[in-house]
């Protein structure tokens, strides 16, 4: 069930305690500090502490699970990491720049760059800007995604600054994804098709909320899950770009096509990582792909939460299905297609566990399909529901 966020009313004639105390009583600092720090009632704390809780439980957290021993393995790894991933960084000074696609403030036809802009963005329908948002959304909890990487034993960043070449990916890497979150947030502002401020709300609930993908804490799980990602945001922005391109707006295009780049880049960097794993420890490497995709990955924005919709994050989901932006078959691909590069189907000397992991991956992406076929009926009696990220207008699920 949902929860609504209820600030808890200030009581009269109490100073908060980040508040300083009047003149008068400085003299009486032990008497300020007592009235300032008094708890809260239990009614209140508990409602302070449902108001930050994420609006879905999150079950089944599990941490550090991988083999102590097996950390050296990703020690052992740091200088071919150095040389295989840190390449498909790009230095910034050949990165493009959100300002690059879009009206330059600092210009003299600004006011008319953002009109063209607005004009273009009117032909687009509203399904679309819920998908739209949606990304953009997922994208902007970036702090989240760099936080669960440095939970993963053996690569995280230890010192916030560490030279490793695992820490050096992973602050480079949020550094070229925090370009996404600007580009889109800056361009749903100028469309005027958007109410920000409820788009503004969800991120707030999102970032607080974070998230738990399950891969606990372990390297084996948590790039799989990157590369999964990776990939799912690579067909999600090109189809954004596909159908901007079909509405008309080549820049939208454009912009959601250079994202969608970024994206295939750093999903190369993750696969090779992966292919890495699988070449000095395959059995581990397939329990672990089997552990995921039985778990099934979860999006990195499930928690989403606007203050109304306790289930945003699936009608969103279901608009993206239908129109064709992320579906149940690209899930399906993209099982596919890490089987094929990574070799599944013709790893040998496994373990009695690591022989029904691989059947077991092998054999899911027909699984998925049907189940997409009886999805796919039900979905054609679904409603109309008011979205408030664009102004509370219906798009059908």
């Amino acid at each position: 069930m949902a929860l609504n966020f209820n600030p808890i009313a200030s009581q009269s004639q109490k100073l908060p305690s980040f508040a300083l105390p009047p003149m008068a009583s400085l003299r009486y600092p032990k008497v300020c500090c007592m009235v300032s720090t008094l708890p809260p009632s239990s009614k209140q704390a508990e409602s302070l502490k449902r108001s930050f809780m994420p609006s879905k439980p999150v079950h089944g957290q599990v941490s550090h699970s991988m083999p102590p021993q097996k950390i050296e393995i990703f020690k052992s790894l740091d200088d071919w990491a150095r040389k295989n991933i840190l390449i498909h960084l790009k230095p910034v000074e050949k990165c493009w720049q959100p300002k690059d696609f879009l009206p330059d403030p600092a210009s003299d036809g600004f006011d008319d760059q953002v009109k063209e802009l607005r004009e273009r963005a009117k032909e687009i329908p509203d399904e679309y800007f819920v998908v739209l948002v949606g990304d953009m959304i997922t994208e902007e909890a970036l702090p989240t995604y760099q936080t669960m990487l440095n939970t993963l034993d053996g690569t995280r960043d230890e010192t916030g600054a560490s030279p490793t070449a695992w820490a050096t990916w992973t602050r480079s890497w949020t550094a070229e994804e925090n370009r996404h979150t600007d580009l889109l947030n800056k361009y749903l502002y100028l469309s005027g098709r958007v109410n920000m401020r409820q788009i503004e709300k969800t991120l707030q609930y999102l970032i607080g909320s974070g998230m738990d993908p399950g891969t606990e804490n372990n390297p084996y799980l948590g790039f799989i899950y990157t590369t999964f990602q990776e990939r799912a945001t690579f067909i999600s922005h090109g189809n954004t770009a596909r159908l901007a391109k079909e509405h008309g707006d080549i820049k939208l295009a454009q912009l959601c096509g250079s994202i969608a780049s970024d994206e295939k880049r750093h999903e190369t960097a993750y696969t090779k990582i992966l292919e890495k794993l699988f070449e000095i420890d395959p059995d581990g490497a397939v329990l672990a792909f089997a552990d995921m995709m039985k778990k099934k990955i979860t999006m990195p924005a499930h928690l989403m939460y606007d203050g109304q919709d306790g289930n945003l994050f699936e009608h969103y989901s279901s608009v993206a299905q239908r129109i064709g932006v992320y579906t149940a078959e690209d899930y399906a691909g993209i099982v596919e297609y890490l089987v094929d590069r990574w070799k599944v189907k013709e790893l040998t000397g496994l373990s009695a566990d690591g022989r029904r992991a691989q059947d077991y991956v092998c054999g899911l992406p027909p699984r998925i399909r049907r189940l997409d076929e009886r999805a796919q009926e039900r979905a054609k009696e679904a409603p109309s529901i008011p979205f408030s990220w664009i102004c509370d207008r219906e798009v059908k699920l």
